[in-house]
């Protein structure tokens, strides 16, 4: 119960308070307090080195008010009402998703000293991104300047970060899920197999005319596979292709289905822990051989792998001897045997939208043959 507030509907003390949500508990009204927002919390401004754009988020998004919105773009609220009613006319956002209604309390324009209580739509990041891509106006451009950078360097790259904003958080769940990602970018099969090769072209005994990267590789990624979770590459596949498992066995693939392609990745049927402790071990093993190669110190391709026997010996995981049970020839052959037969078993989503067309036709069909009938 809390005393201090009372309800905005029939005035009531009787209310009951979690947070910034509230209940009068006499008439049952809701309502939730307008968070603590300001312009502050979102500012877009020129420097000397480009447009920037600083936020505070709260609750991962920021929630203005019509009045905040145009103060931030500096156009009417007219205008700013106006484009957001187009953006959900036009389909852009669900209004449902991303407005919300919060109840703000201001001063009484006719009664001095009195407090005054109004529901406000607020709206959230998504709403604020669209509006600025709309907006003709100084904050307009520049807001778009910013964000074409992001976009560009998005496609080009890959990627965009803002560095100053990882840096000034020291740490946080952001940083601790932008790591976790980038371990698993490099213990993809493609990205390891680059650095693989990056490594062998600086050993002494480097040869690109030999099939002995290929093997390198091999060796490599077998070793790192068994470390974290005892199988080869090949084993893994092998044992774990499955045509009577959902998705055929594997716990990550691009689509809604599994394609031919995904089948034959070892990495896409680790389990969730299998698939840390493989990302961890390819990052720890990739940073260290990078500190060699930028010795300068002549390494033979060999002493890369019995550097990576004692990292791994040292965490404790298994060591792999030799080249394992299963040869990728083997693990390829089962994989597709078992695709084949899943194939059989699920239906792919144009194969299910033709079905479901060949039915809804089937039906009219049977409407029309009826209709015609009654006619005659």
């Amino acid at each position: 119960m809390n005393n201090n507030i009372k309800c905005p509907k029939c005035n009531s003390d009787n209310v009951q308070t979690e947070g910034v949500l509230h209940l009068c508990l006499d008439c049952g009204y809701k309502w939730e307090d307008a968070p603590q927002t300001d312009l502050g919390e979102m500012i877009i401004y020129q420097s000397d080195d480009g447009v920037k754009l600083d936020v505070r988020l709260e609750n991962k998004t920021v929630w203005l008010n019509q009045d905040q919105i145009a103060s931030l773009f500096n156009k009417s609220k007219s205008t700013i009402v106006e484009h957001i009613s187009n953006i959900f006319k036009e389909g852009e956002l669900d209004e449902k998703v991303v407005v919300r209604k919060f109840r703000i309390t201001t001063q009484h324009g006719a009664m001095a000293g009195k407090t005054q209580s109004k529901e406000v739509k607020f709206y959230n990041l998504d709403v604020i991104i669209s509006v600025g891509y709309r907006v003709k106006s100084i904050q307009g451009t520049r807001f778009r300047q910013w964000a074409t950078e992001r976009l560009n360097e998005y496609i080009v790259k890959g990627f965009t970060m803002d560095d100053e904003r990882l840096k000034n958080l020291g740490g946080g769940n952001y940083w601790k899920e932008l790591l976790d990602r980038i371990r698993d970018i490099r213990s993809s099969e493609k990205v390891l197999y680059r650095q693989v090769l990056d490594i062998y072209a600086t050993s002494v005994d480097y040869d690109p005319r030999t099939e002995a990267s290929k093997l390198f590789f091999k060796i490599v990624q077998n070793k790192l596979h068994y470390a974290a979770h005892g199988h080869t590459a090949a084993e893994v596949i092998y044992e774990r292709a499955d045509a009577d498992q959902p998705f055929m066995g594997l716990t990550t693939f691009e689509g809604e289905l599994p394609a031919i392609k995904d089948i034959k990745i070892a990495k896409n049927y680790l389990k969730e822990n299998e698939l840390k402790i493989l990302n961890n071990l390819v990052s720890g093993y990739f940073d260290f051989a990078e500190i060699m190669a930028m010795e300068h110190r002549p390494v033979y391709m060999m002493d890369y792998v019995k550097q990576l026997d004692t990292i791994l010996q040292s965490t404790g995981r298994p060591l792999l001897k030799g080249s394992g049970s299963i040869s990728h020839e083997e693990a390829m052959d089962k994989a597709i045997a078992e695709y084949r037969k899943y194939q059989v078993k699920v239906l792919t989503p144009v194969e299910e939208a033709y079905l479901e067309s060949i039915n809804a036709l089937g039906k009219i069909a049977k409407r029309k043959g009826r209709q015609s009938g009654e006619n005659h």
